[in-house]
């Protein structure tokens, strides 16, 4: 299409603050990984080339700047894999962001990558313009390798160490993106350990896998999500009330961040950055948190190679297309009744079991995505990893609620471990 200059038709006094994370390459990947339902994602798209061309790249860049009325925002990257752009697709978001740029605007720059692509180059590129780099590290290599796999199935650990060494060797802000799943989630010690004294990590998040499936998708889900021989494959879509072989189970998934929780608040507080917690603590103190766990979502947004723009990264599905901003532009898209309607939904299909739990105010239901099960009086919409953050909410209150109070003090969180010792 061709590089029209979208004015809104009509500009809320109040934009809602809003994230988007851009995706260049659509769901192509270099990898395989097999629970990454994401590469089934190719299949809304025949014939496409994936590639987020020049000019829609420049309306992209232009667009976000306008629509973001407060003084900082985040110009993201993902994938499938956004490196495969190579970097003078980059650089040349970087040339349009100062291009665009209001007087007094900060940029901060992300991209989560796989980082089997990163070299020198791409390194001393990223410390130069502040990335934070996201980093898909699955645990030690026997974890990581387990579902973690290139196109001919080998593990892919050894490729990401060599790209983490390129981030280390030019200072590159690193958080290290673990999902936690049937091949790692019974060795969070382990993992964490990894992570804080091998890889010298200071920020970290673990993002559980729950692959959803019907009877008749299951069998073929269990495969992996990735293009095979004979086209059997799944679109993956958020329908299904089964789910993968590789799905963490929900107590697991709350054990698992119970065993690292209780090291880190007793040894790594304010040296350790575990988005889990943070997000855990800023619901404690009343402040905002992540989306999956705020009372009402909506506010972080995907938009794909060709300028597609949906209601949520895990939902890229036709049903919540919310438009193109080479057509509308993303003011009136992010700002639409439908999306708007998406987000206010996560707290008003809350069932009742939910509205009378205790720890109600640090979950609101997690992500709409995961509330496929039912509650045991038989409502729907509960979600599925529901027992395990039952335990895991219920066992930090207390250390929580320290932190909480040291803050409102005026004082520092990482106080509570001298409290934790001393009592």
């Amino acid at each position: 299409m061709p590089n029209i200059s979208l004015a809104p038709t009509t500009t809320p006094k109040n934009p809602i603050a809003f994230h988007l994370l851009a995706k260049p390459t659509g769901a192509i990947c270099n990898l395989d990984c097999k629970y990454c339902f994401f590469l089934s994602k190719e299949m809304l798209y025949p014939g496409s080339r994936f590639r987020m061309a020049d000019e829609l790249l420049e309306t992209y860049i232009r667009q976000l700047l306008e629509a973001q009325q407060g003084p900082e925002l985040t110009v993201a990257w993902q994938g499938g894999e956004p490196t495969l752009m190579g970097l003078d697709f980059f650089k040349h978001s970087i040339e349009l962001v100062e291009k665009f740029r209001k007087p007094g605007q900060i940029i901060q720059h992300t991209i989560q990558t796989n980082g089997t692509k990163i070299n020198d180059e791409m390194g001393a590129f990223f410390r130069k313009h502040n990335f934070l780099v996201g980093l898909s590290v699955d645990g030690p290599q026997a974890m990581h390798d387990a579902y973690r796999v290139n196109k001919s199935g080998s593990g892919s650990f050894k490729q990401v160490m060599r790209g983490y060494q390129f981030l280390q060797k030019h200072g590159v802000d690193v958080n290290i993106l673990c999902t936690v799943h049937a091949a790692n989630a019974d060795h969070p010690l382990e993992i964490y350990h990894y992570f804080r004294d091998e890889l010298k990590a200071q920020y970290m998040q673990f993002i559980p896998i729950v692959e959803r499936a019907t009877v008749e998708t299951l069998p073929m889900a269990n495969q992996g999500w990735s293009d095979r021989p004979g086209g059997d494959r799944p679109l993956y879509t958020q329908i299904g009330e089964l789910v993968t072989e590789r799905s963490v189970k929900p107590e697991q998934y709350g054990q698992f961040l119970i065993a690292i929780f209780d090291e880190w608040v007793r040894r790594d507080v304010g040296k350790i950055f575990v988005q889990s917690f943070d997000a855990a603590l800023a619901n404690w103190l009343g402040q905002p948190s992540l989306c999956i766990f705020q009372r009402t979502c909506g506010n972080a947004l995907a938009l794909e190679h060709n300028g597609d723009l949906y209601s949520c990264d895990h939902f890229v599905e036709p049903t919540y297309l919310l438009g193109n901003i080479q057509e509308t532009h993303m003011i009136e898209l992010v700002s639409s009744d439908q999306q708007r309607k998406f987000g206010q939904d996560k707290f008003d299909s809350l069932p009742q079991y939910c509205r009378k739990c205790e720890v109600l105010f640090a979950c609101y239901g997690e992500c709409p995505r995961n509330r496929f099960i039912h509650t045991p009086d038989g409502e729907p919409g509960l979600n599925y990893l529901c027992a395990g953050y039952k335990l895991f909410f219920n066992h930090i209150n207390h250390p929580m609620s320290i932190m909480a109070e040291l803050l409102r003090r005026g004082r520092y969180a990482d106080e509570v471990m001298n409290i934790l010792a001393n009592g």
